[in-house]
């Protein structure tokens, strides 16, 4: 198997990082300590502190007013990278917008992206106060016909381009969700991982992890922190950059192996490395065909039934 071509796209990380103005989050107002928010021992039943001391967010163990005034101050504005390709537009992509619109930062300026490679299929959109749409042409690369590479080249691009001059957080998400209660300002860090619902609650040593070592995204048995999804993570436009980069130097060194290995396991691997300064627990990701376990006490969203 032949190498691709170089995979960045645009202009490269080391300029992103010189030009990106955090300015918006150096104001007066004083950042809260973790502890001002963060309550761990409310949520005994469950792991809320990881051992590199990042907070895993639960249901009663954040104070959002607390971080509510903070974010006010600062006037802060949150990206969420959605994409809407091939099957997933129509239905999908109006239910998550509209269940994004409701529930997604509420009170706090916003901008959705919406990635598309058909904008015939794009829904009417209305959204309230505080809240926009770009949508955004997913450019394909005949070299490449994998769709989470090309998903990550160009999400790598409109960061550099847009996206890090215009939001002070950025999320990205999978469309075949549905926002059920509010994802608020406590989901917010320079690093921003999901635990996987099917996984949290399973023996470490089952994780789907990839354990061919030949592979760049390899994690060895006994290694390991937690599997996080793919369908949602975030940070600071930086941060998310940085995986973009990181994730495609992945997939170009197992073509060098002639491997292919998951996204998720590349993601997996870059948080092993990389660890995420925010976990959000699987109340933020819910699978609603699972039978719900008392640790799941309010469900943030939900995935979108098969055949909807």
């Amino acid at each position: 198997m032949g190498v691709g071509p170089p995979l960045f796209c645009g202009i490269g990380l080391d300029y992103a990082s010189s030009v990106y103005n955090f300015s918006a989050l150096d104001g007066e107002a004083e950042e809260p300590q973790l502890s001002d928010w963060f309550n761990p021992t409310k949520r005994p039943d469950v792991i809320t502190t990881t051992n590199w001391l990042a907070p895993v967010i639960w249901e009663e163990t954040y104070n959002r007013q607390v971080l509510e005034k903070y974010y006010k101050r600062l006037n802060i504005t949150i990206g969420l990278v959605v994409w809407a390709t091939g099957k997933f537009t129509g239905q999908h992509l109006k239910q998550f917008i509209q269940s994004a619109n409701e529930h997604f930062m509420v009170g706090h300026n916003v901008i959705f992206y919406i990635l598309m490679d058909d904008f015939s299929r794009l829904p009417p959109i209305e959204l309230g106060p505080l809240r926009t749409f770009k949508p955004l042409t997913v450019l394909k690369d005949k070299m490449w016909e994998d769709f989470n590479v090309i998903c990550m080249k160009n999400l790598n691009m409109y960061i550099v381009k847009y996206i890090q001059h215009e939001v002070d957080f950025l999320f990205s998400m999978s469309v075949n969700q549905i926002f059920k209660h509010e994802f608020g300002v406590e989901t917010l860090g320079k690093s921003v991982a999901q635990l996987h619902a099917w996984w949290y609650f399973r023996n470490a040593q089952n994780f789907p992890y990839e354990r061919r070592s030949k592979s760049t995204a390899f994690i060895p048995f006994g290694k390991g922190d937690f599997y996080y999804h793919s369908a949602i993570f975030g940070g600071t436009p930086y941060e998310v950059l940085t995986f973009t980069v990181e994730y495609q130097k992945g997939v170009t060194g197992d073509i060098e192996n002639e491997l292919v290995s998951t996204y998720e396991c590349h993601l997996n691997k870059y948080f092993f490395i990389n660890k995420p300064t925010k976990l959000l627990s699987p109340e933020y990701n819910w699978d609603p065909t699972f039978r719900t376990p008392p640790q799941i006490k309010h469900i943030k969203i939900a995935w979108q039934l098969k055949g909807i």
